[in-house]
């Protein structure tokens, strides 16, 4: 039986051991890493760009710092660059501890071949067929007929001849002239209503049960206001004026009554994203704005939006330029005008919620947490013990997307709206945004004014929307791995002294605090760490990220993305409205459902981001969900085998809990004619794209 021990418990014979394996596992800082290597040690994200390269445009700053704040790395000890020393140069190969590495017998090493194959294989295959980059989708049939007819690329199968069984649902071979087609199959949300993407009712739920439900924040004050400096951004006042939203909603209220009463919220990304339009607009084929959508809280439970205000600050010799949409212009000139400004608010959601909620939130904010615990807590720790299962491949998935993902001119620079600029504007974000105690769920819903603190509801926190599928489900979820770590916890810290005198739990905190996420070390919100509950909360927050947080968003970004209408990633024309010549606006006027599809991604970009996504939802046979089997360590101890049989237990209940929710026509965010139920926090999932199962860590 193999003990679990806190350091001033283990036997004599065994702490000298204990220490001496630490010291191992931190290295010496010095030298470029081995793959048989175990070492954890931090650096800063200066492997992203080609430092050496002759071509600016594959040059990238370097994140982690005052400038540019960020999470650290693992360090891979590879050479500086000759002309920056403080970046440093890139290969085909990236370091991660060994023990960090796929299994080669876990069939998870199945999804990292996955991704690894269409990013290696399938990406440069469609890009050596396409003879336009910038060549968009001629009308909506184009479309549909990548779900039906598929892209050909020859001889893909030949140079690559394990392909077909490494994507299946990708690479299909339809016939004797026909071997190697990239079909897509079509999205859940497709397959229940081919045309609910078009619907504003949908494009409301979406951010309550989509795939970025952490954006939607409600309305505190009004009139709405910039607080970027008015000398180089322009005007700070909103355009979208008391008169238009009373006359959106009606007669139910006023303005100051809706404030008053919870009714108004906001998809708010006009201060994050105004100073990089400028920057962005000089970029080929990306149009940016800074963005402000308001909905309405309806009286059935249900989101209406209400306005969309466009902004593009002063350039040049132009002043600031913004304009409100309204859904309700009656006459098709506006209508048009209503659904070329929403294609614009949806790339912006979708590249918040790739480079932020997704990226930034769970695979990087996580691992300096898995560092932090490799180099601090022994590996019989108890707590190393009970986060372990939670880190599971974590870095190595990090490592392909620092190799081919979010490297200069990868996949998310070439497709999503801020080009070059994109992983840049995720450190912005974190500067600004992200803090360790409003990572969890219940103070992310009080911070964003969609829930209150409140003794006598469900959970402790009465919610600004009572029907929120995504913290519905999540506050359920949240509580269950809240009790199965204060049982862990309790169980071996009685004391509560024992926490004060845990050397290596004290020095693990500090780590991550001061070194991990160094850049935010003097910030005043950081959890101190002196009593059980105080380990508690900061364990159920790390526990929460990478299992509930990130199964929320990425299991379900097929479903809901891979139609890709319903969330554009790039916007690739600016408004007609904005500076036309009578040459252009005669051209919308004739053709509005042409300027549409021209405002979207191209062929290229849309079929990369598409296959991306597929592998990326994808769970594999061997899918390791929180609750499903129990970890050899805490078998061990009947205690922790007793709390476990009781996560295990609360866990099926909420698999029944969210079926019927989903059955339950009272809550039309998730119930309805063509509507997608909201499945991606049900805890157990089949393997393949099915937009549900809660992993314990983030292994894709």
């Amino acid at each position: 039986m193999v003990v679990s021990y806190l350091p001033s418990q283990t036997p004599s014979g065994v702490s000298r051991l204990r220490e001496e394996e630490l010291v191992t596992l931190r290295g010496d800082g010095i030298g470029k890493r081995k793959v048989f290597e175990r070492i954890y040690d931090y650096d800063v994200y200066n492997d992203l760009g080609e430092a050496d390269s002759n071509n600016d445009d594959a040059k990238r700053p370097v994140l982690g710092g005052k400038e540019l704040p960020y999470p650290r790395r693992c360090k891979t000890g590879r050479p500086r660059s000759k002309k920056d020393p403080l970046s440093e140069t890139r290969s085909t190969f990236v370091y991660v501890p060994r023990d960090e590495a796929f299994s080669e017998v876990k069939s998870v090493a199945f999804s990292g071949n996955t991704v690894y194959s269409v990013l290696h294989a399938v990406v440069p295959a469609l890009e050596s067929v396409v003879t336009d980059p910038n060549l968009g989708f001629p009308h909506f049939p184009a479309i549909d007929s990548l779900f039906n007819v598929g892209v050909d690329l020859p001889g893909l199968g030949d140079k690559k001849s394990g392909l077909f069984n490494v994507v299946p649902r990708l690479i299909k071979a339809i016939s004797d002239t026909r071997k190697d087609v990239l079909l897509f199959e079509s999205p859940q949300l497709v397959q229940r209503d081919k045309f609910s993407w078009f619907r504003d009712v949908e494009f409301a739920r979406q951010t309550l049960a989509g795939l970025n439900p952490y954006s939607i924040r409600l309305v505190t004050e009004w009139p709405l206001r910039s607080k970027l400096d008015p000398k180089v951004y322009g005007p700070p006042e909103s355009e979208i004026t008391k008169e238009l939203i009373e006359k959106e909603i009606g007669n139910y209220m006023t303005v100051e009554q809706a404030v008053q009463q919870k009714k108004l919220f906001i998809l708010d990304y006009h201060d994050l994203l105004l100073p990089y339009v400028n920057k962005v607009n000089e970029l080929k084929g990306s149009v940016l704005y800074g963005s402000r959508t308001i909905f309405f809280l309806t009286p059935q439970g249900t989101l209406k939006p209400l306005a969309i205000e466009l902004t593009r600050p002063p350039v040049d010799d132009k002043p600031q330029w913004k304009e409100v949409y309204s859904p309700n212009d009656w006459n098709a000139t506006g209508a048009w005008l209503w659904k070329l400004a929403k294609a614009h608010v949806l790339s912006h959601d979708s590249g918040y919620h790739q480079l932020v909620s997704h990226w930034l939130r769970t695979h990087c904010c996580t691992e300096p947490y898995i560092i932090a615990s490799n180099r601090q807590l022994s590996a019989m720790h108890p707590i190393y013990r009970l986060l372990h299962p939670h880190f599971r491949y974590t870095m190595e998935i990090n490592a392909l997307a620092r190799e081919a993902l979010i490297n200069a001119n990868g996949v998310i620079e070439s497709s999503f709206f801020p080009g070059k600029y994109a992983i840049e504007l995720s450190s912005i974000a974190y500067g600004a945004e992200w803090r360790f105690d409003q990572e969890a769920l219940p103070q992310n819903l009080i911070s964003r004014g969609l829930a209150v603190e409140d003794p006598n509801e469900p959970h402790g926190l009465k919610l600004a929307i009572e029907d929120y599928p995504f913290a519905n489900d999540g506050l359920v979820l949240w509580d269950i791995l809240k009790q199965w770590v204060t049982n862990y916890v309790n169980h071996y810290y009685p004391q509560t002294n024992l926490i004060e005198s845990d050397k290596e739990l004290q020095a693990w905190w500090s780590e991550i605090k001061n070194v991990g996420h160094g850049d935010k070390r003097n910030e005043p919100w950081w959890p101190e760490l002196k009593t059980p509950n105080d380990l508690i909360g900061i364990i159920t927050t790390i526990v929460w990220v990478t299992s509930g947080h990130h199964a929320a968003v990425n299991f379900g970004q097929y479903s809901y993305a891979g139609y890709f209408p319903n969330r554009p990633t790039v916007a690739r024309s600016k408004m007609p409205t904005e500076d036309p010549t009578a040459e252009e606006w005669e051209w919308f006027m004739n053709k509005p459902e042409e300027a549409l599809l021209r405002c979207f991604p191209s062929q290229i970009q849309a079929t990369k981001v598409m296959a991306i996504l597929d592998v990326l939802s994808n769970h594999s046979p061997d899918e390791e969900y929180i609750g499903e089997k129990i970890e050899p360590y805490w078998a061990e101890d009947p205690v922790i085998n007793a709390a476990f049989e009781v996560f295990s237990g609360k866990l099926k209940e909420l698999e029944g809990i969210i079926d019927a929710r989903n059955n339950d026509s009272k809550l039309s965010n998730r119930n309805g004619a063509g509507v997608m139920p909201y499945e991606l926090l049900k805890p157990y999932s089949e393997p393949g794209v099915t937009g549900k199962g809660v992993p314990y860590s983030i292994s894709i």
